[in-house]
């Protein structure tokens, strides 16, 4: 069995982008701020570790994820489990995760994490009524191709939802149904750790194939499930074009005739790569449909709040 991995296209995150948030390490504080002894920044996977930051140099501890948009088809905390996938056919996906404090490398434990993504049809739970065949919901982009195959949502976009790039909050749309396959929210271990059984995305028009995220901070865990406190962070998780096409040639993702925008064509993901919410991914490239282990470590900042409206701009929605 061979397997491949994603490995970074444009360097360590923290040597990426080294905005907003820094920390200095220097001589012991090295070690307890990054908690490795040999002074290796603590990032969560193999392939993730930054190198050594030395005893009177300052570093980013780790970059931010980028906030993106939250889309129209958040429900929140509707489940709460780890396995989402119901009775949904599609590649096994596991998706592991690992929230930090960006400023301190802390993990961020007891965090309530929710994801949500389309089947391998491109339709979102919840709002069936909002699709027709292979095509599913979505935040259509500007600039929609006139020739759009069948499939396309058949409803109006919903009311204050983004017509392209990343500015707004999504404008969120009542749900229209009571399926709720594919979603799902558990809770971050004292490591930061949380890890969701799914199926690898589909696609729909004028969208890449990627996965909603968001974090809440500051809450209760309760018998009900998480209430109160804040989300500090809202973004997408992105699959890389090999891995997409790999997934296209097996059933039913390729009965899915709604033509794909591609990960550099996308007008929401922010061209940063893993910073950015790009997967790290692991798979038999010969048989993908034996399954898809991906994960990543979000560094975010449990102080601030996140809720979808402070979106960057991404290179190729300025370009659109």
């Amino acid at each position: 069995m061979t397997e491949t991995e994603n490995e970074p296209s444009k360097g360590p995150a923290h040597k990426r982008n080294m905005t907003r948030r820094k920390v200095v390490v220097a001589g012991g504080a090295a070690v307890a701020a990054v908690g490795v002894g040999g002074g290796l920044a603590m990032n969560a996977f193999a392939g993730e570790t930054s190198e050594n930051t030395g005893a009177t140099t300052s570093e980013t501890c780790y970059a931010l994820t980028t906030e993106t948009t939250e889309g129209p088809y958040y429900i929140d905390a509707d489940k709460i489990r780890q396995d989402i996938t119901e009775d949904e056919e599609g590649i096994p996906l596991t998706l592991k995760l690992k929230v930090i404090d960006a400023e301190t490398c802390k993990p961020v434990k007891n965090a309530a994490v929710d994801i949500w993504h389309c089947s391998s049809l491109g339709i979102y739970s919840g709002y069936e009524a909002m699709s027709s065949g292979a095509g599913g919901g979505g935040t259509p982009p500007s600039g929609s191709p006139s020739d759009a195959p069948s499939g396309t949502p058949t409803g109006e976009p919903p009311s204050g939802a983004p017509s392209g790039g990343t500015g707004g909050g999504g404008g969120h749309s009542e749900p229209t149904d009571d399926e709720r396959y594919l979603r799902g929210t558990w809770k971050t271990d004292k490591h930061g750790y949380v890890t969701f059984k799914t199926v690898f995305p589909g696609w729909y028009q004028g969208r890449c194939v990627h996965i909603h995220v968001k974090v809440h901070v500051d809450g209760t865990w309760t018998d009900a499930g998480y209430e109160g406190g804040h989300a500090c962070h809202t973004g997408q998780l992105f699959f890389d074009e090999k891995s997409v096409l790999a997934s296209a040639k097996v059933s039913p993702y390729s009965t899915n005739t709604t033509t794909r925008t591609t990960l550099t064509e996308d007008t929401i993901y922010p061209d940063n790569g893993h910073e950015g919410g790009l997967l790290y991914l692991k798979y038999d490239k010969k048989h993908i449909a034996k399954g898809v282990h991906a994960h990543l470590t979000m560094g975010v900042a449990p102080d601030e709040t996140h809720d979808s409206t402070d979106t960057q701009p991404s290179a190729s929605a300025s370009a659109s």
